[in-house]
């Protein structure tokens, strides 16, 4: 490369914003349709466990824990967040949120009830 070619293009650099993220310092903006960490409402579950049987990574485990009433587990170090399971659920008790802060330093923490 040609000496004035590398400064023109030293110099334009030097006015344009960078093109780097300032998280953590700043949240991110995921947007509306972003499918991170799941949120589950228990009082619209009836226990069917089709979210389970169209899991690709066999992330959610539907628990019986009272009569008509149920819990669910999530394997965070499994699930692909696809957002199958919320599309299968017939009646709404599954939703996708825009959280994507999960990293975790202790693994007894990977699976998560929701």
């Amino acid at each position: 490369m040609q000496p004035g070619k590398i400064l023109n293009v030293v110099l334009r650099s030097l006015f344009k914003k960078p093109v780097t993220s300032r998280y953590p310092a700043e949240k991110l903006d995921m947007g509306d349709k972003y499918r991170g960490k799941l949120k589950f409402y228990q009082e619209l579950c009836i226990g069917c466990k089709l979210c389970m049987r169209d899991c690709p990574s066999n992330a959610i485990t539907i628990k019986k824990i009272g009569e008509k009433q149920f819990s669910a587990e999530l394997d965070l170090g499994k699930c692909i967040y696809c957002g199958q399971c919320v599309d299968t659920c017939p009646k709404k008790a599954l939703e996708a949120t825009n959280n994507v802060e999960l990293a975790q330093l202790d693994y007894s923490k990977e699976r998560v009830v929701l």
